[in-house]
């Protein structure tokens, strides 16, 4: 916390139960929360990152990803490079069913983030 507070850097915590399927419950709300912070270009430069990198992390990036107008399959592909052997199908579930319309009115922050 010393490091964060002599650098500057805001430290934003969303608490997300880490476990394996099928006990997998993604809180849809929670993404929403943390992808507003992600958007807010004040909170710039960031890092996402949960205790392995890899499903909630890989979560919050795809469902990013979606509100960049991705195609599931490069979403899904990019998903699987990070998380592996370790790739869960209960998240490439929750990224395609996750509805990215009340996040809409944030996607002008998200031109610099196309590829």
């Amino acid at each position: 916390m010393g490091f964060l507070e002599e650098n500057g850097i805001r430290l934003f915590q969303f608490g997300m139960e880490g476990g394996k399927e099928p006990f997998v419950s993604i809180p849809d709300d929670t993404i929403r929360e943390a992808l507003k912070v992600v958007l807010d270009v004040h909170n710039h430069p960031l890092l996402i990152h949960c205790k392995r990198g890899k499903h909630r992390t890989g979560c919050v990036v795809g469902c990013l990803r979606k509100l960049q107008r991705w195609c599931l399959s490069s979403i899904f592909d990019e998903y699987q490079r990070f998380a592996a052997a370790k790739a869960r199908v209960s998240d490439q579930r929750f990224m395609e069913l996750f509805d990215v319309s009340s996040l809409k009115h944030l996607q002008s922050s998200l031109i610099f983030w196309k590829r």
